[in-house]
């Protein structure tokens, strides 16, 4: 089983995230949990959400503390609060930042991808240039820095599951996906 933490904070799309992942990954036949956990229900407010794929069907109901993999939709929360928390050494963190991974301090333990999400969704339409909704370019990025799914099932989950500018959420995913940094 893998499991996936992802933190954003309020008005990025992180539960969204979570649920287009769960639907690409169902669509490849995976057995799927994606949920959200809210503190302050605030825009700007730290959010995680959660999800959780195998080949096998899933009994679990609780909160992932362990990751396999977490995605950081704004890097300034490594400030707030610890990203790293339970993350297993060597596993992945995909972080939206304009820095290369031998950029980024303190996560050598780790295998830190890196993508540009918040310019990717302004070019694209996607939230403002202040509150960039960066949820489908991170999902892109996903699917690359991961390989546990395909750009396609991610693009179609998007279609799916996005009613505001479905193609240019489209582009940011496919953009994404072609310009993470991952070591």
């Amino acid at each position: 089983m893998f499991e996936v933490r992802i933190h954003g904070r309020g008005g990025q799309g992180a539960v969204i995230a979570s649920k287009i992942l769960a639907v690409a990954l169902f669509a490849e036949g995976k057995y799927v949990q994606a949920f959200p956990k809210f503190g302050v229900e605030r825009r700007g407010a730290p959010v995680e959400a959660f999800l959780r794929f195998d080949e096998e069907k899933i009994y679990l109901r609780n909160e992932i503390t362990s990751p396999d993999i977490v995605v950081v939709l704004d890097a300034s929360l490594g400030a707030v609060i610890d990203i790293t928390s339970g993350l297993k050494k060597n596993n992945t963190i995909l972080i939206n930042t304009s820095k290369d991974p031998s950029e980024i301090a303190g996560l050598s333990d780790f295998r830190v991808a890196c993508v540009d999400a918040s310019r990717i969704a302004v070019e694209y339409g996607l939230g403002s240039k202040s509150a960039p909704i960066v949820n489908t370019a991170i999902c892109g990025a996903f699917a690359k820095a991961t390989g546990c799914v395909t750009l396609d099932s991610v693009k179609n989950a998007v279609m799916e599951e996005i009613q505001i500018k479905p193609e240019n959420n489209v582009k940011a995913c496919e953009d994404a996906f072609c310009s993470v940094v991952v070591p």
